[in-house]
């Protein structure tokens, strides 16, 4: 999803800014419908579109809403690493016996750091790849001075504010103050409410996670069933909300240099409230969860000074207000230094919740 190591930076024309801005937005929108909302004709954005995505511009992705088939928490983990230890190595070890558990859905490495999330369908299997994790980072000598630390956020509980939303970032790095939209979308993973799929239902939401590009005719051949069989099926799982699509733009290939990482734990004696906590949700921020008093964002910078900005600007915020008593984890991860180790990638657990 997020593209590592490619420092061949694209410049974009105007048109071209608008579209991978619209798509990123409106990633459901048909695209007679986005052509008329950014004001690009429908032969253009096609083209563009089409161009865009050869170019590696950007990839689609289609995330199962896991909070309604049997999952409660989603969990952020990160870990400071012993640098003597090369992080070659070090990825090595992880794949062999963290990376393989079906929960972690994606994974960040540098050379003293790394940062994962995480979805379960209880606390039990969180705290045992915890366990594997810590005892196999010790083991070989990659924990510095302090165990990996979590933050777990309980969807009945928490608020996924934002999960890998890169329009506002694009709009204000592109400049196009000139569209109107309207105050942010759904937020993410809401309510409980358990819904049991039938046994073909499991089979198209599963192909749909795994080939998001994949048209309804492919889909059916991959799944057996006739075009209008996985159109119906698809439209109502869409309907009752288990999945929603995300278009993720390959930022660093538009000229990003930084990815940070932040978990804040808040003052228990003054602890912000929703519209105080939102004041963080800075254009940078691409995720933000949170829960009363602890929160995670992770946030893209093209430079180091923008990086530099928005943190001081955040921190200055919740000390002026007295939100936090400890200081906060910051950790800034550099592209071409940083690795993905495990790339957006739900269908292990999917599989594993619906028991194929």
């Amino acid at each position: 999803a997020i593209k590592i190591g490619n420092m061949n930076h694209k410049t974009l024309t105007k048109n071209e800014k608008k579209v991978l801005y619209g798509l990123t937005r409106y990633p459901e929108l048909k695209e007679s419908e986005l052509s008329s909302l950014i004001n690009v004709r429908l032969s253009t954005l096609t083209s563009i579109k089409r161009r865009l995505q050869q170019q590696n511009l950007f990839c689609n992705a289609i995330v199962p809403m896991v909070n309604r088939l049997g999952c409660e928490l989603m969990v952020a983990t990160h870990t400071n690493f012993n640098p003597v230890i090369p992080l070659v190595e070090r990825v090595k070890t992880t794949k062999k016996t963290i990376e393989i558990f079906d929960e972690i859905f994606f994974s960040v490495g540098e050379q003293e750091k790394g940062f994962s999330l995480s979805v379960a369908k209880r606390y039990t299997d969180i705290g045992k790849i915890d366990e594997i994790r810590t005892e196999t980072f010790g083991g070989v000598g990659l924990l510095e001075k302090e165990y990996p630390q979590e933050a777990i956020f309980p969807f009945e509980i928490s608020r996924i504010q934002r999960f890998f939303d890169f329009s506002r970032l694009l709009k204000h790095i592109f400049s196009l103050d000139d569209i109107e939209e309207d105050n942010g979308g759904e937020r993410w993973f809401r309510g409980a409410q358990q819904y049991d799929l039938n046994e073909k239902e499991k089979k198209v939401l599963i192909a749909l996670v795994e080939n998001p590009d994949a048209t309804t005719q492919t889909i059916g051949d991959l799944v057996g069933f006739s075009r209008h069989t996985v159109a119906r099926i698809k439209n109502h799982l869409f309907e009752e909300k288990l999945f929603r699509r995300i278009v993720i733009p390959n930022i660093e290939k538009l000229g990003f240099e930084i990815l940070a990482f932040h978990h804040l734990n808040f003052n228990p004696h003054r602890c912000p409230n929703d519209i105080e906590k939102n004041r963080l949700d800075t254009p940078s921020t691409i995720f933000f969860a949170y829960r009363k008093f602890e929160a995670v964002l992770i946030s893209a910078y093209k430079t180091y000074q923008e990086y530099k900005e928005d943190k001081t600007q955040k921190m200055s915020y919740l000390k002026e207000n007295n939100f936090i008593t400890y200081t906060p984890v910051i950790r800034k991860y550099v592209f071409g230094r940083m690795v993905i180790i495990k790339d957006f990638d739900f269908t292990p657990i999917i599989k594993k919740i619906l028991y194929i």
